[in-house]
């Protein structure tokens, strides 16, 4: 039996996304609680916690699109044309937050405050976005003669617009608990204050996609629902109520570590929640991996090269976050 060519490309597209929204997540997450806190210092000291690894969080959304035009370029080339405004919109989000997070440390006490809103609004248009176009995705893309079919705002629909806002607390959470980790005293403090509020949001949104999400594809809901499926996809949900219990109560605590731990592991079996629905489809609801393949010649070029480059992005990534490990104190970091 050869390599299953499709399968390995499905799992390092998949880990690429899991990485893109677990690392990423936090850092989107400070800009969305910036609202929250007025304190100059305190925001300084919010964007400090992120300012030595922020930019290199977004390689692994790079990789995954470089990823799937290489190893799925049908569903390149559905997704990116039924998706086409929300994408745009978030990488409009991610270069606005990004010339805001360089530009509010030069710029004058005049027009701070206007980088600041910037940094937020740009965090809450490529999540918000990004959310949107998860939402699409589950709801699946209308393909006729391996093209996209549908009209330019199919991806309008009121269950993609719930994601979009179900994204945004969950990106708090990760946010807030990623300040727990990182911070002290009161900004800590406000976290922790922050951080159940939006767990028990984040817990709500679950629960309603979780409901919506069958309700309305018949195919989800016999993926989930029939037997013996139902008795080996119950831990999932079962582990998410005992995440959520442990989350909160480790934000009650003293624990700096654990919250964000918990939060990790919230998304992560959000994350497995997704991949059981549709698996394994790309394009949903019809095209698995299989049939949106590139030429094998072509997934095994290119496997060569990923397989080369990925260990050196995680050893880079480990070696960033273990020098800068530790407290952010106020005053201390980025200029």
């Amino acid at each position: 039996m050869g390599i299953d060519l499709p399968l390995i490309w499905a799992i390092i597209i998949g880990f690429g996304l899991m990485m893109y929204v677990i690392m990423d997540g936090f850092d989107l997450g400070i800009g969305i609680l910036f609202p929250f806190v007025h304190d100059r210092e305190e925001r300084d000291t919010m964007v400090n916690s992120v300012a030595p690894v922020w930019d290199g969080n977004e390689t692994w959304l790079v990789l995954g699109g470089a990823a799937l035009l290489a190893a799925f370029p049908q569903a390149y080339a559905v997704i990116l044309s039924a998706l086409y405004f929300p994408l745009v919109l978030m990488l409009a989000g991610l270069i606005w937050r990004g010339v805001a997070f360089e530009f509010r440390f030069k710029a004058d006490e005049t027009h701070k405050p206007f980088w600041d809103k910037a940094f937020a609004w740009g965090s809450y248009i490529a999540t918000f976005s990004q959310g949107v176009a998860l939402g699409a995705f589950i709801n699946g893309f209308e393909v006729k003669d391996g093209s996209y079919a549908g009209r330019l705002f199919d991806w309008l629909t009121p269950f993609s617009l719930f994601t979009g806002f179900g994204l945004l607390f969950a990106y708090s959470l990760l946010g807030a608990t990623w300040l727990v980790m990182k911070t002290e005293d009161g900004l800590q403090r406000r976290m922790r204050e922050l951080g159940r509020p939006v767990t028990f949001a984040l817990l709500l949104v679950i629960a309603i996609v979780s409901i919506w999400t069958p309700l309305t594809h018949a195919d989800i809901a016999g993926r989930w629902f029939s037997l013996p499926n139902l008795f080996f996809f119950a831990p999932v949900p079962l582990l998410l109520v005992l995440a959520t219990w442990g989350l909160l109560k480790t934000l009650s605590g003293n624990g700096n570590a654990a919250p964000f731990l918990f939060s990790l592991l919230l998304l992560f079996l959000g994350y497995t929640g997704l991949t059981i629905s549709i698996w394994p489809k790309i394009i949903p609801p019809s095209i698995s991996i299989w049939q949106a393949a590139a030429p094998p010649q072509s997934m095994g070029f290119t496997l060569v090269g990923a397989l080369f480059i990925i260990p050196f992005i995680l050893a880079y990534t480990a070696w960033s976050y273990y020098v800068f490990r530790g407290k952010v104190k106020s005053g201390e970091g980025y200029h």
